[in-house]
């Protein structure tokens, strides 16, 4: 079964990296860092279950581990404004990022196994998933907006700069 849970999570490392790289060739949008977050709160359901309940200390811990891990990600996610739009820049540091943690992930899954329950391990690695992507979305979403407010700005410029010189043109 380790095996198993080790595959889907470099499979899920993976796809996650060329979903980022095609997500370089689109417009950035409000909603394509927004969803994620909240579409992955789903998983709190777990905790319903009460074999997975985990201990305010476990949170804690996973959070501020998922914390850490997101200064990584936050670093190597900058936008550029290209063809009057926004676009997520390409960066060869977010493929060996997401190696790094998914490395770092297996061997504290291998170690913390040997201490923690499977179902709450679960539930903590769930957090330290939530913990990471939460502000990393955030840092996405403020530096989406403060772009967005630039690139506005160069649009009402360049219109009135087009009206000007229509207005000359029609002047003479």
């Amino acid at each position: 079964m380790t095996y198993l849970a080790t595959g889907v999570a470099i499979f899920m490392a993976f796809m996650a990296f060329f979903i980022r790289m095609r997500a370089t060739k689109k417009p950035a949008t409000v909603k394509k860092i927004v969803l994620p977050p909240m579409f992955m709160s789903t998983g709190f359901l777990m905790f319903l279950y009460e074999p997975a309940q985990i201990s305010y200390l476990q949170v804690a811990e996973a959070l501020a581990v998922g914390l850490f891990f997101s200064l990584f990600l936050v670093r190597t996610s900058k936008f550029e404004i290209k063809e009057n739009q926004i676009y997520l820049k390409k960066t060869k540091a977010f493929l060996f990022i997401l190696i790094g943690l998914l490395l770092v992930r297996l061997i504290l899954k291998h170690i913390l196994g040997y201490y923690i329950d499977p179902i709450h391990l679960s539930g903590m690695f769930f957090i330290v998933a939530y913990g990471m992507i939460v502000p990393w979305r955030i840092s996405m979403y403020m530096g989406f907006k403060k772009l967005e407010k630039e690139l506005k700005k160069e649009l009402k410029n360049e219109n009135q700069v087009t009206k000007s010189v229509e207005e000359a043109v029609v002047t003479n």
